[in-house]
């Protein structure tokens, strides 16, 4: 019992220590450690940037994908009948999400509604030219096509259409975006924790000689190694500050002026809250775990404790 208790005393003054010590050469080392905190902030706005696109390309993405619809429009001499017929074939189909019916003469009120001159054309014709229709959503845009190649099968149904070719080029599109900018986060990441760790080397290079004299007086490799590991701690979350402060503030300033914009209203991007508050999360942790690695990267390999 009395050996755990020192056991955890000394790991507990060890910890101590190594805190100590990794605040101390922030500041003896502070040229190295603000080029360590530059090379973070930098690379981390670019991560925050990164992160932005695509999580708001996602968002679009699945936006349009929601409002992507098959428009069916039933045959000129359609029964009541066979109208309830249709629409029951098509809510049998099970990747159909929602079916909604609309009548000749709702799109005729709705038409005229648009000018004048539709009101006094529809008013004058002695029938109604327009079709009864039916707004189709499935519950995967890609179940679009398939299901409008089935809907066109069912009796009674003059056409079905969703924008073929136009749709899946959006799609494509998108999805190519989403990838890159993925990848672009990804390689960010692994640039942040490269540059980190060539700052760190430098630093532990310039303190060869203090290394070599705690190792002769028998310190052990995790006392040695332990502060280069805070210090790179210390570095990626001071580096993450000012990422963080750029994310929330530019964020909330792009999502006003473009909600305020005509040429961007149709656009509509992910609500500063709390989106830029886990974002600001996830670019701490990346600092602080990239510096990390860093340092332990940088102490393993080139002090071959």
């Amino acid at each position: 019992m009395r050996k755990e208790v020192l056991e955890q005393v000394k790991a507990f003054r060890i910890l101590k220590n190594s805190i100590r010590d990794s605040f101390k050469s922030v500041f003896r080392n502070f040229s190295l450690s603000i080029a360590s905190v530059l090379c973070t902030t930098i690379t981390l706005i670019l991560v925050a940037i990164a992160i932005v696109v695509t999580v708001n390309v996602n968002y679009v993405t699945k936006s349009m994908e929601k409002e992507l619809t098959i428009v069916v429009y039933a045959n000129r001499d359609v029964t009541d009948e066979q109208i309830n017929n249709i629409e029951s074939s098509i809510k049998k189909i099970d990747v159909v999400d929602s079916v909604e019916f609309k009548s000749k003469e709702e799109w005729k009120l709705e038409m005229k509604q648009y000018s004048e001159t539709l009101e006094v054309t529809l008013d004058n014709l002695d029938t109604n030219p327009l079709l009864d229709s039916f707004v189709v959503k499935v519950k995967d845009v890609k179940d679009l096509a398939p299901t409008t190649r089935e809907i066109r099968k069912i009796d009674g149904v003059q056409s079905a259409d969703y924008g073929e070719g136009m749709v899946e080029e959006i799609i494509s599109a998108f999805n190519i975006i989403k990838t890159a900018t993925i990848g672009m986060v990804i390689a960010l990441i692994i640039v942040t924790a490269f540059l980190i760790s060539n700052t760190i080397k430098l630093t532990i290079f310039s303190r060869r000689s203090e290394i070599d004299i705690m190792r002769l007086v028998g310190s052990s490799n995790i006392s040695i190694r332990l502060p280069f590991v805070f210090e790179g701690f210390l570095l990626g979350v001071v580096g993450s500050f000012i990422p963080m402060i750029v994310t929330v503030y530019g964020y909330f300033i792009l999502y006003e002026k473009l909600g305020s914009s005509a040429t961007f209203s149709i656009v509509e991007l992910v609500k500063p809250f709390p989106f830029v508050f886990y974002t600001s999360i996830i670019l701490l942790v990346i600092g602080a775990l990239v510096g990390m690695f860093g340092s332990a990267r940088a102490v393993r390999k080139y002090l071959k404790i």
